[in-house]
């Protein structure tokens, strides 16, 4: 629970402190703009409310890891993509999707808090744990906040224990512990394929190189 609050609470930080010229530039999604990503990220804010507001009577059926699947590559092509790429557009000023971002993201601080970790919560057709869904979060927002700051080296970067965190769920995801040669972010980045391993990662990972990347979603 506490890992998500500081995660979420990192991204929306590092949110509020981009200039609006950060906004054009391209982000870890492919086909994503900035702006594009952090509109997203809204969206993602209200299922987060609407999950907490749907209490579950029957036993849980995913866990913090199992939540995860591993899904295609994006492309950008997808048609809910496309839907973020032209709501994005409409908010027209980076100021309006600041705030919209702090208004409902600060509604998720709040709502998070207030949670029982063991009550039940229902989503996308499966029930777990408020702990649990909360707890699935970090590596959402973990690697969106990669994602945000891909092409802005001076923006504010993941917290370490969220980065931390986020890898230990990756790797229970895939089923497999990546080299501690890697650095969490690298894990992250070469393990959900935002970028190619280099070639000494390569050899690092052995056998292990031909089950990468997974994509998660």
């Amino acid at each position: 629970m506490d890992l998500f609050s500081s995660s979420w609470a990192a991204l929306r930080a590092a949110v509020a402190g981009l200039g609006d010229e950060d906004f054009a530039a391209p982000s870890g999604c492919a086909g994503w703009l900035v702006r594009d990503l952090v509109c997203h990220l809204v969206v993602d804010a209200q299922d987060v409310l609407i999950t907490l507001a749907t209490p579950a009577a029957a036993e849980p059926t995913r866990d913090a890891v199992t939540y995860w699947r591993v899904v295609e590559p994006p492309t950008g092509d997808d048609p809910l993509d496309a839907l973020t790429v032209r709501l994005a557009a409409a908010y027209e000023q980076p100021s309006l999707l600041k705030f919209h971002l702090d208004d409902v993201g600060s509604a998720v601080g709040r709502a998070a808090a207030a949670a029982n970790p063991a009550g039940r919560v229902e989503t996308q057709g499966q029930v777990l744990t408020a702990g649990d869904y909360l707890g699935a979060y970090v590596l959402e927002w973990t690697l969106h906040h990669l994602d945000l700051v891909a092409r802005l080296p001076d923006a504010a970067r993941p917290p370490a224990e969220g980065l931390a965190a986020a890898r230990a769920l990756f790797e229970g995801v895939a089923g497999m512990e990546l080299p501690r040669s890697f650095s969490d972010e690298d894990a992250l980045l070469v393990g959900t394929g935002r970028r190619a391993p280099t070639g000494a990662e390569r050899e690092a990972l052995g056998d292990g190189a031909g089950r990468l990347p997974l994509p998660v979603g």
